[in-house]
């Protein structure tokens, strides 16, 4: 798999919960006349169960809430169902006019006399087909998406919390930061953006990130994060991601090293590099980012 591919770093944390709060105000609540895979020519993104088995399931059921684990969108259902969209490289989930048609996946039709100011239908579209849709039962979501196949979501995330997911690990911190089993919801991208803020570097082993250095990590975690959404996530040159409004967020204007290579740091104009880790691209400082605690050390005491 090339590097290129790797690095398709959206949908993270920011773009997921952009999606979940841009479609929430249009289905909670709303009776469900429909569930179904659109047709497409392309290349077909997994949907389960059977499309037999989603109509009688869904029939007559409301979405009573949408909510967001790691980088999945939940549509919570009155029957205890849930859909669960995860939406990976180049997935939105949309109350409007989709980017183009033809790549659209998934349709939800809603009841339009719930309430006529809203919209009526909500589109999955995947223009890579990576995404998957499922409709799983209560059990079957605490299964697989429970605290034994992901770990604590990131922006929950405390100092002691980072400390003890990192003692788990020697792999480098940033590699360690895109496993979804030990913390859920960062990927390429911000992962680059939050150990910059945390002045740490992406090579450190993670067992030995200090406390101190930890209590940074959540900091910094907590901040881009939430950055992010309220900028409504990244997008980036190839204009893939968009909001459930079909239009770009804004954060990708806020991005310190992340794809800057060469360019100067915006701290001490020192150039940004760019190296490849579990084949894919980190962006970081060298200098604001010491490749070894002693480094740390030093460049804190000057």
């Amino acid at each position: 798999m090339s590097v290129l591919f790797q690095d398709h770093p959206v949908p993270e944390l920011p773009e997921v919960e952009t999606m979940v709060r841009g479609i929430a105000r249009h289905v909670t609540g709303r009776r469900l006349v429909a569930a179904v895979r659109c047709r497409c020519r392309f290349r077909p993104i997994q949907v389960t169960p059977a499309a037999s088995t989603i109509r009688s399931r869904v029939d007559g059921v409301r979405i009573t809430g949408v909510r967001r684990i790691g980088k999945r969108v939940i549509l919570d259902l009155s029957s205890g169902d849930a859909f669960v969209i995860e939406p990976r490289m180049t997935g939105l989930m949309l109350v409007t006019d989709p980017p183009d048609r033809s790549h659209l996946r998934f349709h939800w039709r809603l009841d339009p006399s719930d309430n006529p100011d809203l919209v009526d239908e909500l589109y999955f579209w995947d223009r890579r087909g990576l995404g998957t849709v499922r409709l799983l039962s209560a059990s079957e979501l605490a299964e697989r998406l429970g605290p034994s196949r992901l770990g604590p979501d990131a922006l929950e995330l405390a100092a002691k919390g980072w400390r003890e997911l990192c003692g788990r690990t020697g792999r480098a911190i940033k590699v360690a930061m895109l496993d979804q089993k030990l913390v859920a919801g960062i990927g390429n991208m911000y992962a680059s953006e939050i150990l910059f803020r945390a002045r740490i570097g992406p090579s450190r082993p993670a067992d030995q990130i200090a406390d101190h250095e930890a209590a940074r990590l959540s900091r910094a975690t907590r901040r881009v994060l939430r950055e992010a959404i309220r900028h409504e996530g990244s997008t980036l040159s190839d204009g893939t991601y968009r909001n459930a409004l079909n239009q770009d967020g804004s954060y990708q204007e806020s991005h310190r090293v992340y794809d800057r290579a060469g360019e100067p740091c915006v701290v001490c104009r020192a150039r940004i590099v760019r190296v490849v880790q579990a084949q894919r691209s980190t962006f970081f400082c060298p200098a604001c980012q010491p490749a070894s605690p002693s480094q740390q050390t030093r460049m804190e005491a000057s």
